[in-house]
């Protein structure tokens, strides 16, 4: 299922726009958490209740910052948590926390949560943001590494013979 997108921008200038084109000026705002390492960002998207606090909570124990929790505004390929929201994380069952976090990272991939993943994907983009997207099972045991390696290979750390990432 694609995010929920939104942008946010001066309302008397955002009517002249079509939904799916950003002016300059304006702001995506998307559902989903976002983590980076080393500046590098990954936006988790997928349904509620898909786990993407749940793997963001994984990524943040493997070294990966918090970016943003639950909405991300996107501006110019940097994502940035939402003002209201910045520092939080939401754990199901024991509740919202305020933790460190960064505030603003360059996104380089996409992660779709799905519950089972295709062998050998294909190369695909994410038809808004045109960055790299991959598709992980978030209830994996793997899913950070998978999501460590995938960044890795969406900034041309680590090169694939056949997949999502192979040229």
């Amino acid at each position: 299922m694609p995010a929920t997108l939104a942008f946010c921008s001066l309302p008397d200038k955002a009517a002249s726009f079509p939904a799916r084109i950003a002016p300059d000026w304006a702001v995506m705002q998307i559902h989903g958490s976002c983590a980076s390492r080393t500046g590098e960002g990954v936006l988790l998207i997928g349904p509620s209740g898909a786990g993407k606090s749940d793997l963001l909570l994984r990524l943040l124990a493997r070294g990966f910052d918090l970016v943003a929790d639950d909405r991300v505004d996107i501006a110019d390929g940097i994502a940035r948590p939402v003002p209201a929201l910045a520092g939080l994380l939401e754990i199901r069952g024991l509740g919202i926390f305020r933790l460190p976090y960064v505030a603003a990272a360059r996104l380089a991939l996409v992660v779709e949560l799905a519950a089972s993943a295709i062998r050998l994907p294909v190369p695909t983009r994410h038809r808004d943001l045109g960055l790299p997207l991959s598709s992980i099972d978030p209830q994996s045991a793997s899913a950070p590494e998978r999501v460590a390696l995938a960044l890795d290979c969406a900034l041309g750390r680590v090169s694939q013979v056949a997949g999502a990432f192979a040229a």
